[in-house]
């Protein structure tokens, strides 16, 4: 038989790791200034481009995409050629990968804090950006697939089958929810407007966590936990289990974010009950791997890296209990808005995915420069500091969250609230503000040593090019694709989605039926599902990875076509009596400013039905009254309260100054100033096309909008200008802080106090 040497492309690995850690101290230095603009207001340090509102977003889009993305990466080039025993496909697409995805992250890195978002989270880059990711993605995915068909390895190991998933899916999920219209190079509104935008950010804002921050690095701990352990996985069985129904049930749970808003109770239910079904399979994740360490305890007291991979495993099972628990209706009314969710994420951001990182790290390095780890001891220094850091990070927004939870939702024996001014809460959780910033610094510092321990193993080594001596497979007797797709296991997939849809439109009372029916077949699937050791129907789909990957795509889609299509009618089925009238062409130029400074990071405009939230804020919102709003602004954190009925509840003057000064209408506020709104000048230029693209998407403005939208909103803008003068506040008719006062005033106000529209009910 023919004996072949391969050479494998390590270079990647060592390019993506540097830029993993060049990047995540940037991501996390800039978590860390946040955190202490929370507590300080003054650390915003009275700059447009440093504030709260524009490095948050930097911040999250930093650590995931740019710190996690290129660990994800630097973990999967290294382990698919082991896996598969052939080089990379192409090394000009390999590179192209790397230094595509960091020519993003820097743009990203310009372009967040200069304002240019599209003001969804996780996804607030801009259009041609976001061309930029879709281009760069396709070609990795070109390089891996290439990579799996000219494989010397006929079977598919798990952690493949992760890779896959996420490859597959972070596309769909990406196409999808940035479809949008663009008004210029830096700015575009999105095609998906109101409650229907809102369903289909979430289906991408949580499977992006899903499919790029847990699905990726599940396929690491698959490949590289074992390694580290010297260890099999502990159970195939289980890892088999583990990915399909994980890959099933995840796309379904978007909608636990959107509990008690206007979204219709269908969708909202439909997400909380396959969120609780989340706990079987990721549990299932967490103890496969955890299990792979039985027999090494010893070991692991001595071994950093299993420490880091212990500690990171237990994160994750201890975040995916979590996520499950806060999609819970009753624990979403008191957690959702707060610190609580804040902690949930940084629990799996910095110890499911971070620690991860570390461990790879500490076990790649120094077999990629052909030497060993500088200093363990820096190492369990590291662990330690890391541990801590998270521990009080988590445990003061445990405490944070739950103390703003009780207070918002507080009443007295007579039924008023109890803490009427949301500043009061605000006031109460400074002080685990505090205790979250100490957290984050100490965890960076750990990161600090680490880089500084990586470092010292990469000068006393150099790189090496690590190669293998295969044999040529020998033919392997071809399986029917027949024999596959027409199977029992395929049989007893269709039957188990029959009886979920018989329960999901179940009538007459029948619903017991379907959940015993449904049980059996469970069982029946069990009983059928491979053994340890036989050459199952599971077993020969390993070898097929065209077919292998088609499934996954099924097992994707079919959750996101049940979630999706009817988001689709969403917008059809909401009422339009006494729906929201199209924005002025003033208050549309004020929505985008108002997007711009990021404002959603700290204040929601969506009024939840709850006691607490209709006493303080009003009536409960209502799909109709969103249809326009692109991009939908619902948030999902409160620092600040619920701006959905403020128009006409303060008047101009009141706007006015808490812009300028938001301690002088709201003592205690941690708001940063926005006083240079007052002497930046609208763009006035882009006021039509705004409108002539909302036209597009189907806002019915009159025909003579577009042609009058300056015109319009210079008669606004100096009625506003005019009426602020006479209080003596003296501000431009131009102003882009003109034109944000009209916005505010015009939130949930169907007929303008202080700003004429140009668009009468009539028309």
């Amino acid at each position: 038989m023919k004996q072949i040497e391969i050479t494998y492309d390590d270079r990647i690995s060592r390019q993506f790791i540097a830029a993993s850690i060049i990047f995540g101290l940037v991501g996390m230095l800039v978590g860390v200034l946040a955190a202490a603009q929370l507590s300080f207001f003054q650390a915003n340090l009275g700059t447009s481009f440093l504030s709260f509102g524009r490095i948050r977003p930097l911040h999250t889009n930093a650590v995931i995409f740019a710190f996690v993305g290129n660990m994800i990466f630097a973990g999967i080039y290294y382990s698919t050629q082991r896996l598969l025993k052939a080089r990379m496909a192409s090394d000009l697409l390999s590179q192209f990968h790397f230094w595509g995805w960091q020519a993003i992250i820097l743009a990203a890195a310009i372009t967040l804090p200069l304002g240019i978002t599209q003001g969804k989270e996780y996804a607030e880059l801009e259009w041609p950006i976001d061309l930029a990711i879709a281009i760069v993605w396709v070609a990795f995915a070109v390089n891996f697939f290439w990579t799996l068909a000219r494989r010397r390895e006929k079977q598919l190991y798990v952690a493949i089958w992760f890779y896959i998933a996420t490859i597959l899916t972070v596309a769909l999920l990406h196409i999808v929810n940035n479809l949008s219209l663009p008004t210029s190079m830096t700015h575009s509104f999105p095609v998906f407007a109101g409650v229907q935008g809102a369903l289909v950010q979430w289906w991408y804002g949580h499977n992006a966590v899903a499919f790029f921050l847990t699905t990726p690095v599940l396929g690491i701990m698959y490949y590289f936990l074992p390694k580290a352990a010297e260890r099999p996985v502990y159970s195939y069985r289980l890892s088999l289990v583990h990915f399909w129904s994980l890959i099933f049930i995840y796309i379904w749970a978007g909608p636990h974010h959107l509990l008690y808003t206007a979204l219709p109770d269908w969708a909202q239910s439909l997400g909380m009950l396959f969120s609780l079904m989340l706990w079987a399979p990721s549990w299932g994740g967490m103890l496969n791997g955890l299990l792979t360490l039985k027999g090494s305890w010893g070991k692991l007291r001595t071994d950093p890296v299993l420490k880091f991979f212990a500690a990171g495993v237990t994160f994750y099972g201890m975040a995916t209990f979590e996520g499950p628990l806060l999609s819970i209706k009753s624990v979403n009314a008191l957690a959702h808005y707060t610190d609580w969710i804040i902690g949930h994420v940084h629990a799996g951001a910095l110890g499911w995915n971070g620690f991860m990182a570390a461990a790879m790290f500490y076990w790649m390095v120094p077999k990629l420069y052909g030497t060993k780890l500088y200093s363990r001891a820096l190492a369990d220094m590291h662990f330690w500091l890391g541990t801590f850091g998270i521990i009080l990070y988590v445990v003061a927004m445990w405490v944070s969250g739950v103390t703003q939870g009780l207070m918002l939702k507080a009443v007295t024996a007579s039924g008023a609230l109890q803490y009427p001014s949301f500043l009061e809460t605000l006031e109460a959780v400074k002080p685990f503000y505090m205790m979250r910033l100490i957290g984050g610094s100490f965890y960076v510092i750990g990161f600090v040593l680490m880089i500084y321990n990586l470092w010292k193993t990469v000068k006393s080594g150099a790189p090496v090019e690590a190669r293998l001596t295969v044999t040529e497979p020998e033919a392997v007797a071809h399986v029917p694709a027949g024999r596959l797709v027409f199977s029992k296991p395929i049989a007893i997939i269709f039957v188990m989605l029959g009886l979920l849809l018989g329960f999901a439109t179940r009538n007459h009372g029948h619903w017991v039926v379907y959940l015993v029916a449904l049980a059996i077949t469970c069982v029946v699937a069990y009983a059928w599902s491979p053994r340890e050791g036989d050459y199952s129907w599971h077993r020969m789909l390993e070898g097929k990875a065209f077919l292998f990957s088609a499934f996954t795509l099924l097992a994707v889609l079919i959750g996101g076509i049940v979630e999706f299509v009817p988001a689709l009618a969403l917008k059809q089925a909401v009422p339009t009596e006494n729906a929201q009238r199209p924005y002025s062409a003033l208050e549309l130029a004020g929505r985008n400013i108002y997007v711009r400074e990021g404002c959603y990071t700290c204040h929601s405009q969506m009024v939840r039905s709850l006691v607490g939230d209709t006493a303080r804020y009003g009536e409960a919102s209502k799909p109709e009254e969103f249809i326009y709003d692109m991009p939908y602004q619902w948030g999902s954190k409160r620092t600040g309260p619920d701006l959905h009925r403020l128009g006409g509840r303060y008047p101009d003057l009141w706007h006015y100054q808490h812009m300028l000064d938001p301690r002088a209408t709201s003592p205690g506020s941690n708001m940063p100033s926005y006083a240079f709104l007052k002497d930046a000048v609208l763009d006035t230029n882009a006021l039509a096309t705004n409108v002539r693209t909302m036209q597009a998407l189907g806002v019915p403005y009159p025909a003579k909008a577009v042609l009058e939208a300056e015109a319009q909103a210079r008669t606004d803008g100096e009625r506003i200008a005019a009426g602020l003068k006479a209080q003596g506040a003296d501000v431009a008719a131009n102003s882009e802080l003109t034109a944000l006062i009209a916005y505010l005033q015009s939130l949930s106000s169907k007929e303008k106090a202080n700003v004429s529209s140009g668009i009468s009910r009539a028309e």
